[in-house]
């Protein structure tokens, strides 16, 4: 194992205890490296609360960004005119500049000036400006890793999700990461068409990946509910993974159900919580431990489909830990599957969303697939990093 052990460094803002994907990526790749006897280290926002345990836990090495000093633009809940004002500059500033999210790219170059000398190196997006920080560090005569992966989870200048196209300026970032970095890594074979053409050779496809036997849910042992119970958990995107047109019909089903929500966008959901009288309900985010837990308990659960092909939400894969069947709807109103809703309410999962091959997404492959990146770190990679 000493001849294989790697000196490993992982650039990332989203990090444990965060609720989001790209924390859970980031996590998980920290602890599996670090279990495999690699030397780990973490660049990111460091919280000596919770990751100084976590060093000694799991004997990695977490240094620090630095906190951010630009101030987000928080909205209030109130529908009035200094509402739509604060609306209009975030996403003015968010548009222009990629406000706040920009402050990322120093913050990277500059943590990284002392950094070098290790045999991989994968910085992890979103946001991007933490691959345009690497970029903008990397240099000929500053070699930082003899291998750099950029770890995608969207597409940036190639994302159809948004409802404003990125300004065309930021395409000099996007190709410059591109550029420099040895391999680009995406979730599923269909991104690689959210990026240039010109750099789709070095796209791998590296799914994400958790621990299977850190979760357990037998605690949560399912009984049949008394009216059907179902949930989903995720962030939603107007027009994207919209919930809208689900709960619309919903609303309009005389049948008794409950619908439980965890999310911490509301705005689309708030419309419906009155109509529904009650069968609807939101919560906020909770741990993703607890919330396994509790998602076991489900008689099924909802996925939302990105209507981009460019992604695949990644909550599928906890959905499948959980063992519940799993209801997918599109977010177009034309194609809610009324046939099918019913027969999950009845209790009949013939038509569940299967996840195929499960075992590319256990943490070891994905490690694995990692570090077979390391093996071509004898041919010449830095000719297009200039």
């Amino acid at each position: 194992m000493e001849s294989d052990k790697k000196n490993i460094l992982i650039v990332s803002r989203s990090f444990y205890p965060m609720n989001s994907p790209r924390s859970f990526r980031t996590t998980e790749l920290v602890k599996e490296f670090a279990r495999q006897g690699h030397d780990v280290t973490l660049l990111t926002v460091k919280d000596d609360e919770y990751h100084i345990p976590f060093e000694e836990e799991y004997g990695v090495t977490i240094k620090d960004l630095g906190q951010p000093k630009m101030p987000k633009i928080i909205l209030n809940g109130r529908n009035n005119i200094s509402h739509l004002i604060k609306r209009v500059f975030r996403r003015g500033l968010y548009q222009l500049f990629e406000y706040p999210d920009i402050e990322l790219m120093y913050q990277v170059k500059k943590a990284l000036r002392h950094e070098s000398g290790y045999n991989l190196l994968i910085s992890i997006a979103v946001p991007h400006p933490i691959h345009w920080g690497v970029s903008w560090a990397w240099r000929e005569d500053h070699p930082i890793a003899k291998i750099w992966v950029a770890d995608c989870g969207d597409p940036y200048m190639g994302s159809t999700l948004d409802s404003f196209n990125k300004m065309p300026y930021f395409k000099f970032f996007e190709k410059s990461f591109c550029r420099k970095a040895d391999f680009i890594t995406v979730p599923i074979e269909e991104a690689k068409e959210g990026y240039y053409r010109e750099f789709r050779d070095k796209i791998k496809v590296i799914p994400q990946g958790f621990n299977f036997e850190e979760v357990d849910v037998s605690t949560s042992k399912y009984v049949k509910n008394k009216v059907p119970t179902f949930a989903y958990a995720g962030g939603f995107i107007p027009g994207g993974r919209d919930p809208r047109p689900f709960l619309e019909y919903l609303t309009t089903l005389t049948l008794e159900y409950k619908f439980i929500i965890f999310t911490k966008n509301s705005d689309l959901i708030k419309p419906y919580l009155k109509k529904a009288d009650g069968k609807i309900e939101v919560r906020d985010y909770i741990p993703r431990d607890e919330l396994l837990q509790f998602l076991a308990t489900m008689d099924f659960l909802v996925n939302f489909k990105n209507e981009s092909s460019l992604m695949m939400p990644s909550k599928l894969i906890d959905y499948h830990l959980t063992g519940r069947p799993v209801l997918s709807i599109r977010s177009k109103s034309t194609d809610i599957p009324g046939e099918t809703v019913i027969q999950f309410l009845n209790g009949d999962y013939t038509n569940q969303h299967r996840l195929p091959n499960i075992d590319r997404h256990k943490i070891k492959n994905v490690c694995q697939n990692f570090l077979e990146l390391c093996k071509v770190e004898h041919l010449v990679l830095t000719n297009e990093r200039l």
